[in-house]
């Protein structure tokens, strides 16, 4: 028989009653390194007095008006996020999925809105993941997640990820502009070079493309400044973003430029629940913490030191690692094709280690921003402990 609660998800058999930081606790007692923060969206870790307290006090409030009215604390977000950003304005939503999608439409709008509807179809690349909705699985391109589910909703071509002659090649009439992830997340933790990133820039720039960024899962932080794209030293004329930026509740956000986004004229886009409240404060409890003098700056000085474990990790476990991969507080590790990734999770749930298994056979750590280097060993120990569970026995004995 079904269960009540639909099986799409594949669960842990691992039940969270509470957390403090970056460590949770299951309803019978057992203590987790939380290194996968809710696939990336606990930002700034579990309990947070700041979010917890700003969640609370809102909630006594008033949770929900509907966007047929203002709301103060979503203008106030809004303002911060473009006083913090390349951005003019800012759309709220749920999540990445339908932050992506309304990127997506803003696109196509601008285009449409300076003459040339025939300009729609968006290149992507291969490895990327923008969401589960029917658009989004089409951005995707991944076979497995498209099967079953009919014809593909049009509109997006596939090149291979870094590669420039390839964009090149698939520019024509019908291009309105280019979508890409700056470290593909859960296509196997693979950072764009920032080159390429530059070049983007540059050909959108060429052939008056927009370039639309999904930092759904590198921003508010994460890559050791608020936005990946950063580090690049580009604008992009969209992006869009979400789990982190709400720290665990339930927030996307679209940011634009100008000239993009003041074609979204009311009745164009919108939702019921984007931007109450409730989600709002969540927002800016998340930005108070995350803008504080010096907290960027120990976050990519914890991701460094990580880094640095996750390259030793590489190098002592040859049977179980081919490389480190990743940038700031996105890492992953690459596993011999004997040795699945699963299985790798696994081994790390027994250490009291949390992560998050990626494409191309890859583990995926996402700890929040919060760490400290002390923790970033205790993972880093765990790793090497569940390294060695995967290890042939005949290698164990050879190394002893």
């Amino acid at each position: 028989m079904i269960p009540a609660l639909m099986p799409n998800y594949n669960r842990a058999d691992l039940a969270f009653e509470r957390g403090e930081g970056a460590w949770v606790w299951t309803t019978d007692g057992r203590r987790f390194l939380d290194f996968g923060s809710g696939i990336a969206t606990s930002s700034i870790g579990h309990g947070h007095p700041h979010l917890v307290k700003a969640i609370a006090e809102q909630a006594a409030k008033v949770m929900h008006v509907s966007n047929l009215y203002r709301v103060p604390q979503a203008e106030q977000l809004a303002a911060r996020h473009v006083a913090a950003s390349f951005a003019d304005s800012v759309l709220f939503c749920n999540s990445g999925a339908e932050a992506n999608e309304g990127m997506v439409k803003a696109v196509r709008k601008y285009h449409a809105e300076n003459g040339h509807p025939e300009r729609y179809r968006l290149i992507c690349f291969e490895g990327a993941f923008h969401g589960r909705t029917l658009a989004m699985i089409a951005a995707t391109g991944n076979a497995k997640y498209l099967e079953g589910f009919g014809p593909p909703v049009d509109g997006f071509d596939h090149v291979p990820f870094g590669n420039m002659n390839a964009v090149r090649d698939a520019i024509g009439p019908q291009t309105a502009g280019v979508l890409i992830e700056p470290i593909q997340g859960e296509g196997g933790v693979r950072p764009a070079d920032l080159r390429f990133l530059k070049d983007l820039r540059a050909v959108c720039d060429e052939f008056g493309l927009l370039l639309a960024l999904d930092e759904v899962q590198t921003g508010m932080g994460r890559s050791g400044k608020l936005w990946a794209h950063e580090w690049a030293g580009i604008e992009p004329d969209i992006m869009s973003a979400a789990k982190g930026i709400g720290g665990g509740f339930p927030l996307g956000a679209v940011l634009a430029k100008e000239h993009v986004a003041k074609h979204l004229k009311p009745g164009t886009h919108g939702h019921t629940y984007g931007g109450n409240p409730l989600a709002a404060a969540a927002g800016n409890a998340v930005l108070d913490v995350v803008l504080a003098p010096g907290f960027l700056d120990k976050v990519d000085r914890v991701a460094r030191h990580l880094w640095r474990g996750f390259v030793a990790l590489a190098q002592k476990h040859p049977l179980v690692v081919e490389e480190a991969r990743g940038a700031g507080l996105l890492i992953g590790l690459k596993l011999r094709p004997e040795v699945n990734n699963g299985e790798m999770q696994s081994a790390c749930v027994a250490e009291g280690l949390l992560t998050v298994a990626a494409g191309m056979n890859v583990l995926r750590v996402a700890p929040p921003l919060i760490i400290t280097e002390a923790e970033a060993d205790q993972a880093l120990d765990m790793l090497d402990r569940a390294c060695l569970r995967l290890t042939p026995s005949q290698a164990k004995a050879a190394a002893k």
